[in-house]
């Protein structure tokens, strides 16, 4: 089981950290999904995209997504991963299944299929965290958050930057394709364009993707 902490936050600059990035400004950006219904909403045939829908607004929980079975899991930070997934969302924060991941310079998630391996740049693997995995936000305003421990990868958790130097904070998505390269010798490729449900709650989110690439 994973280790539970919590961090002391001093002053009110520390409460605004990245990590408290959806307490405020709920109503106030774009980036809407529009359906209504979750899991893979369209299936993916290799040469055509897809789209999956997933409700990552549990702070407590890991979102599990496995393209090969077409499975999406959600469960508790502290309990066992799955027996297979291939990558994973918490709130906008990403994992993989000891994959790498690839950041390209395309916007059109069609355009994935052009992508090789001549074109790779540097290929990011997961990294160990403890203060990264945010498990409570309502203790914000008394001055500390609760993480817990566990894999993230800083690439693919680029898809989104919110900026708290502003109240609301601004979301920004990076509009970029990335590749995931599967332990499983495939490849996936991944774009997380939507980050809030059409009555502005954040943590609903779409997920263009191609797989097998």
């Amino acid at each position: 089981m994973k280790m539970l902490k919590t961090v002391i936050l001093s002053g009110v600059a520390a409460m605004l950290l990245p990590s408290c990035n959806d307490v405020l400004g709920d109503l106030y950006d774009d980036g809407m999904v529009a359906t209504s219904e979750y899991g893979f909403v369209e299936t993916s045939t290799g040469s055509t995209p897809g789209l999956i829908y997933i409700n990552a607004t549990d702070y407590k929980a890991w979102t599990y997504i496995d393209f090969e079975n077409r499975r999406i899991d959600s469960i508790s930070v502290t309990e066992p991963e799955p027996a297979q997934w291939d990558f994973a969302i918490h709130r906008y924060d990403a994992k993989t299944n000891r994959a790498a991941v690839v950041e390209t310079s395309f916007t059109d998630i069609s355009l994935a299929l052009l992508w090789s391996e001549a074109d790779a740049g540097d290929e990011v693997a997961d990294i160990w965290t403890t203060d990264k995995i945010v498990t409570d936000m309502s203790t914000m305003m008394d001055g500390y958050l609760s993480y817990v421990g566990s894999f993230y990868n800083t690439k693919l958790s680029e898809w989104l930057n919110v900026d708290t130097s502003t109240m609301p904070p601004v979301y920004t998505t990076s509009d970029k394709v990335y590749i995931i390269l599967l332990r499983n010798g495939r490849r996936a490729a991944v774009k997380l364009s939507d980050y809030m449900n059409a009555t502005g709650i954040k943590g609903y989110m779409s997920i263009q993707y191609i797989y097998p690439l």
